[in-house]
């Protein structure tokens, strides 16, 4: 008796089991093959450059992306700002240190400092952005207003005229999105290599 009243509860769990089965399949069907594979495609079709890493290619070969800020240490190239993981996408985050941290302080210190003598201006000038990193560690942005603090230096270090790289910077500043969103911006990267470019007609 036990074997006969157990035998439909066993056909139903059965049951049970193998539409469950079929609705995980179909579920990453759609959801993990045909859907990515329609916004890959998409992408690529709509947007072939952003798709594929929004790479710089200088001279046949790839540079950088425009996505992605890159460590400029020599003063002949406008610097960006600090980065917490040393600009490797591998480790995208910020310091995660308190304002009250003592390493923070002795961070912003040493980076104000600097940044004021490299550039010739007051520490007071010194915006906030050039000696604190990005959340993301890779901002490849900065403002307008920093780069500017930074053409003295840039046209000293390679003989061209001051008002000449400033006048670069102003070329470059990308506007707010569709005039509504973020803020005007400077792309470093994009903005060294227009210098290089700069530097080389003019010799």
């Amino acid at each position: 008796m036990n074997t006969l009243e157990n035998l439909p509860l066993s056909t139903e769990a059965h049951s049970i089991f193998r539409s469950s089965l079929g609705l995980v399949l179909v579920g990453f069907l759609i959801a993990g093959v045909l859907y990515c594979s329609a916004s890959v495609s998409l992408a690529q079709l709509l947007f072939p450059k952003q798709a594929n890493g929004s790479l710089i290619e200088l001279d046949g070969k790839i540079v950088g992306s425009s996505l992605v800020g890159q460590n400029f240490v020599s003063e002949q190239y406008f610097h960006s700002r600090p980065s917490a993981v040393n600009y490797n996408v591998d480790g995208v985050a910020g310091s995660n240190l308190a304002v009250s941290n003592p390493e923070l302080q002795k961070q912003i210190k040493e980076r104000t400092l600097q940044f004021a003598q490299s550039n010739q201006i007051l520490e007071q000038q010194v915006p906030p952005e050039m000696i604190t990193a990005s959340g993301s560690g890779i901002d490849p942005d900065i403002s307008p207003e920093s780069a500017l603090l930074q053409v003295k230096r840039v046209a000293q270090q390679r003989a061209l005229p001051e008002q000449k790289v400033r006048d670069l910077v102003q070329q470059q500043i990308g506007p707010v999105q569709l005039g509504l969103y973020g803020q005007a911006r400077v792309n470093v990267l994009q903005l060294n290599i227009a210098l290089d470019q700069l530097s080389s007609t003019s010799r």
